[in-house]
């Protein structure tokens, strides 16, 4: 099928189509009732997911991850939601560990590679489930995800049927290097910093000795914090060896499902010049890489506030060729 996206003309530059999306576009056609489950996790902890469903049990199941610091209150949780639903297809969306709303138990947090949780996560819900599966992630969650479409293989297909990543940090040092410079620095990593610091003293608090608190207090930009809290609590030795081997690119050639990797060219988070090509993928993989959308923006409409349901509605689109 062909995939397009144009951004409206009065929402010019990746920064504005960024910020106006998750602000103030329209993100969803009707209220969305979520009940929730908690999942408990082999090594005492819990994950919560938040569903949306419907009365046909063999409806088509879309589940997706959100991503850093995200939530089924997310802008792009919330309008992949709302077209699922309006596809008639049931929608799950799991929390990563500590992003539900409650501090999770064990001694480590969640990550960029974290590709064994998500295999857990959807052996779970394909038990819970009996008819298709489909599997979409949001910037960090779509780069986990497409982690765990990597490590599985032809497995994969025994879980779900296809897969995409939306703006998702293929290449981590890439990202995490600009996202640490110029606007990016003071803008989005102080917002996410605002909330994974309280989170990770609360986890100091939870587990005494776990990391250096006060310098975990002084971090001002990811690459201190993946340093100090996310690669030592999750098996790697630095920021160095977690961004490179949590990366999805250098793998994409190994991933056999459909999957869709969208990147806009403009994302302030992704730099254009370190998305893949086609020489970095398989026949499997299909990129799309539009001019303009932002990070997880893709506003639509001809006036403000406009809405960001296009973006999910195609990349859904594009995941239903699979049933």
């Amino acid at each position: 099928m062909s995939l397009q996206y144009r951004a409206p003309c009065w929402l010019p530059g990746g920064h504005a189509q960024t910020i106006w999306s998750s602000l103030y576009a329209r993100n969803h056609r009707g209220a969305l009732a979520w009940r929730r489950e908690r999942l408990d996790t082999p090594d005492g902890d819990f994950i919560d997911v938040d569903w949306l469903d419907n009365d046909r049990a063999n409806a088509p199941l879309l589940v997706l991850f959100h991503g850093l610091e995200g939530s089924s209150a997310s802008h792009s949780s919330r309008a992949f939601g709302s077209v699922a639903r309006e596809r008639g297809w049931r929608f799950a969306l799991p929390h990563f560990r500590g992003c539900s709303g409650e501090l999770n138990r064990a001694p480590r947090a969640y990550h960029s590679g974290d590709f064994e949780e998500i295999g857990w996560i959807l052996a779970q819900l394909r038990a819970r489930h009996t008819g298709p599966m489909l599997a979409a992630g949001v910037s960090l969650g779509g780069n986990a995800l497409m982690r765990w479409a990597e490590e599985s293989g032809a497995q994969a297909l025994r879980s779900v049927r296809a897969v995409a990543s939306v703006c998702s940090p293929v290449d981590l040092a890439a990202c995490g290097h600009a996202i640490g410079q110029g606007f990016n620095r003071l803008v989005y990593t102080r917002m996410f910093l605002s909330t994974m610091v309280p989170k990770a003293l609360q986890k100091l608090v939870q587990h005494p000795g776990l990391f250096d608190g006060e310098r975990l207090r002084r971090a001002r930009d990811l690459y201190e914090f993946d340093n100090l809290f996310t690669a030592p609590l999750h098996g790697f030795r630095s920021t160095e060896d977690y961004w490179a081997r949590a990366s999805a690119k250098p793998h994409l050639h190994r991933i056999e499902l459909p999957a869709l990797v969208l990147n806009a060219r403009n994302d302030p988070f992704v730099p254009a010049a370190s998305l893949p090509h086609t020489r970095d993928v398989g026949r499997f993989v299909t990129l799309w890489q539009p001019r303009g959308g932002g990070h997880v923006g893709f506003p639509h409409g001809w006036l403000p506030p406009g809405d960001v349901l296009t973006m999910p509605e195609q990349v859904c689109a594009w995941l239903a060729q699979a049933l």
